[in-house]
């Protein structure tokens, strides 16, 4: 049977920071650096006393290794009568040195022995480094994300950044530069449900007030569903305007999405859609074009859908992980009450910025407006002749012509899209019987006049 191991020279471990022999009047660091240094001093007498010995048993052990060749050589010789008195008196002293030498030995390695069975174990010489090497990442310096945290396609390289539309990407920059301080989900956050403020709408004077129509939409049209051209392309590498070719209909359905759980299901089947930096994009200009159109509500939903996609996105970019690999974490995050409500404080914030942004797009599209008007007259080059579309081209979405659509309106709703001022409009469908209204805003609605 093998012998057990040995854990008995483990049981006492020196410490210099023990605390259970310091004195109460003693400052407790000057004693640990006492007792640190007496220990390295008893260390280095050990362990030139040990050296003196090896040189020692070194030096006999030469010696024994002479002494032994000379006597084998005399026992070689033992018949030989010739030999004098003097070289024997010589052999008995080497035998007498050899058993001395032998014995000094015998003392040296008990010496050594019971150093190495009283020797005190210390953080220093409890281990020793067996193999050292150093392993260098060679892509450790390449940066595979981009400004806002999204991941970068992998077929160009780490350099590359996706191809966007220079239109779309000029006011999702100013948008962006807006909401750009919203929270990331790290403070306070509870129970908390999106505030509406004071429940009032933004005031826009009468004078720049106008209703965005489908004309001036930043959202694309939904179209029907085409062929798969980019199949071997990465959906990081698509435009803006390919992207929501393919996948506005995925980003639509995430931005109707209530539930907490739905979306975090919606995000791990549809992640590598939705966690794109051209889906960030689109919801934030998506709910800027609902607070612009007067839908509030719709507006807040869609902030906070923007916000799960972007904290997502920082929160990768912070763990060095790709967003993917985050969705969870995340979520895991939105249990704990503190966090989450710190997470709809900054929605709120976000929200409150949107406000702030469609304000001031709505006088930039007043403004440019009133400047072509002056420049070039309501007829001039720049304002566009409904009548000159062909009626085909004019259809809405419901089939119908916006222009017959226009001219079989009550006079006071066809003063009311001129003027552009949703008031006069609600004024206007309000001093209708709700069947007329209801008629007429369905028409509205499939001509492509107002947007649902």
């Amino acid at each position: 049977m093998s012998k057990p191991f040995d854990y008995s020279k483990w049981d006492n471990i020196e410490l210099s920071d023990d605390e259970d022999d310091v004195h109460p009047n003693i400052d407790k660091e000057s004693w640990f650096r006492l007792k640190h240094r007496s220990r390295v001093e008893r260390e280095d007498r050990e362990d030139k006393d040990k050296k003196k010995i090896e040189d020692e048993m070194a030096k006999a052990n030469l010696r024994i290794k002479e002494i032994n060749k000379i006597l084998s050589k005399a026992s070689a010789t033992n018949g030989d009568d010739s030999d004098s008195d003097d070289d024997l008196e010589d052999l008995d002293g080497l035998r007498s040195e050899l058993k001395a030498l032998q014995n000094a030995n015998t003392d040296n390695l008990a010496k050594l022995d019971h150093y190495e069975k009283n020797k005190k174990w210390n953080v220093d010489n409890m281990c020793h480094v067996v193999e050292e090497r150093t392993i260098v990442n060679e892509n450790v310096s390449n940066n595979k994300f981009s400004e806002g945290g999204y991941a970068l396609p992998k077929e160009a390289g780490p350099n590359a950044t996706a191809k966007e539309d220079s239109p779309l990407k000029e006011e999702s920059t100013k948008a962006k530069s807006s909401v750009k301080d919203v929270a990331v989900p790290t403070e306070k956050m509870s129970g908390a449900t999106i505030d509406d403020g004071d429940k009032k709408k933004i005031a826009i004077a009468k004078t720049s007030s106008t209703t965005v129509t489908s004309s001036k939409t930043h959202r694309p049209p939904q179209l029907q569903p085409q062929p798969d051209t980019t199949t071997s392309v990465s959906v990081s590498m698509l435009s803006y305007h390919e992207f929501t070719q393919k996948y506005a209909d995925v980003v639509e359905q995430f931005m109707g999405m209530e539930s907490m759980d739905r979306s975090k299901e919606f995000l791990l089947l549809k992640g590598d859609i939705l966690l794109q930096e051209n889906a960030s994009n689109y919801l934030l200009l998506a709910s800027l074009e609902d607070e612009m159109n007067g839908f509030h509500e719709k507006m807040k939903l869609v902030a906070r859908q923007s916000q799960i996609i972007s904290s997502i996105a920082e929160l990768a970019k912070t763990l060095k992980l790709h967003p993917g690999n985050v969705i969870h974490p995340f979520f895991q995050r939105m249990e704990n009450k503190d966090l989450y409500a710190g997470f709809i404080a900054g929605v709120n914030d976000f929200i409150k910025r949107i406000e702030i942004r469609a304000v001031q797009k709505r006088k930039e599209m007043d403004e440019e407006r009133a400047k072509e008007i002056r420049e070039h007259g309501p007829g001039a080059e720049g304002t566009i002749d409904v009548s000159e579309i062909p009626r085909e081209q004019r259809l809405g979405p419901g089939g119908l012509d916006p222009m017959e659509v226009f001219e079989s309106l009550p006079e006071s709703m066809q003063e009311a899209f001129e003027s552009r001022e949703k008031e006069q409009l609600e004024a206007a469908l309000r001093a209708m019987k709700p069947e007329e209204m209801e008629y007429h805003m369905k028409r509205c609605i499939d001509s492509g006049l107002w947007n649902a």
